[in-house]
């Protein structure tokens, strides 16, 4: 496993949607294995291929529990419902936003071993999952923030 650089938002690569993956092969597998180190290395709860310059749909999440998702080629199937919250970015440091998401998803993906699942997720999980796939077409939370807020004002909501 190798840590990967994490592209900024001036990069060009993170406005151009993402290639489907059409086979599952060592390079992916190597690429998912230091996605996930470089996320957590990074204290992130998601990245998307194309935020270390591999343009493919491939994302990885870890909702912070000890739930971790490797999705390949994901497509959202259904969603339900609309919650506003702050979202960051590693692609995006020091930047926040509050971001209307759907609050249930239902995602269809590959996983490492080529085979199809099906995850149905809610608050947090679903939050992250929208963000990233909102990476691999090329959208970055700042362009659907209805607010975009101040680091200093989080700091503060945190201590309260």
């Amino acid at each position: 496993m190798a840590l990967r650089k994490i592209l900024d938002d001036n990069h060009s690569a993170l406005r151009t949607p993402a290639q489907e993956v059409k086979k599952i092969n060592s390079a992916v597998l190597r690429l998912l294995n230091d996605m996930l180190e470089t996320m957590r290395d990074a204290n992130g709860v998601g990245l998307a291929a194309n935020q270390v310059g591999v343009p493919k749909r491939i994302l990885v999440a870890s909702n912070g529990e000890e739930e971790v998702y490797e999705l390949i080629n994901p497509h959202c199937e259904n969603t339900e419902g609309e919650a506003l919250g702050v979202e960051g970015c590693l692609s995006v440091p020091g930047c926040y936003g509050e971001v209307p998401r759907a609050e249930k998803i239902v995602v269809k993906a590959l996983n490492r071993e080529g085979k199809p699942v099906q995850l149905e997720l809610e608050g947090l999980a679903a939050r992250i999952i929208q963000h990233e796939m909102d990476h691999l077409e090329g959208i970055l939370f700042i362009d659907k923030a209805v607010r975009m807020i101040d680091p200093e004002d989080l700091k503060s909501e945190e201590k309260s």
